[in-house]
């Protein structure tokens, strides 16, 4: 990964110190934590609605499990797209099937096809996920500025990203509704919770 490195969401809250830490994986090279808000793990205080960086000065934007807490995604990428050197990658995750966390600032749920659009300004773009096919518990994506031509570093990253996919666990843990969801029209999928408050409120 081009440096310097910037991760979005870097804050390390109680009970994830450490286990939150990616710097760890990035020994040696140039890396800056940022949040909206100072902490363990944060080296800069920054908005990613506007990104006080010059433009083309970073290498590499990493955002994971963030960007459902963005008000504003649209205008977020295209200010990792703005700061970014020619090449330069963003990689992200975000959670689809997943309750509600950190209210009142978790605002979205990201489909494919909802990456896919924030991912727009970036010339190259890969988005994958995990879980159920028809509602996937992760959503992750690379965008790269500027990029024109075959990616090598695509050539390593598929087999891995296949293998993840592979002994990805559910940390909901398995249960018969996972196989029921793929037998369930759409219609169905909810029932069971809707019948449960219904008992429960009689």
């Amino acid at each position: 990964m081009e440096e310097p490195i910037y991760e979005f969401g870097a804050l390390q809250l109680p009970g994830f110190e450490g286990f939150a830490d990616l710097r760890s994986f990035f020994g040696g090279k140039s890396y800056v934590g940022c949040d909206m808000r100072e902490g363990l793990g944060v080296d800069k205080v920054l908005n990613l609605h506007h990104i006080d960086v010059p433009d083309g000065s970073v290498g590499t934007v990493i955002t994971l499990d963030t960007l459902e807490h963005v008000e504003f995604p649209h205008k977020a990428l295209t200010e990792i797209h703005r700061i970014l050197k020619p090449g330069g990658m963003v990689v992200l995750s975000t959670v689809l099937d997943f309750r509600i966390h950190d209210s009142p600032a978790d605002f979205w749920r990201f489909t494919p096809d909802g990456l896919r659009s924030v991912l727009k300004p970036f010339s190259f773009v890969f988005v994958g996920s995990v879980g159920r096919e028809s509602f996937p518990h992760t959503v992750v994506a690379i965008g790269i500025k500027g990029f024109d031509g075959p990616n090598p570093s695509m050539d390593l990253f598929l087999p891995k990203y296949e293998q993840w996919k592979k002994v990805w666990k559910n940390p909901k843990g398995g249960s018969w509704k996972d196989i029921a969801y793929l037998f369930l029209p759409p219609i169905l999928i909810g029932l069971d919770r809707k019948i449960a408050r219904l008992f429960k409120s009689s």
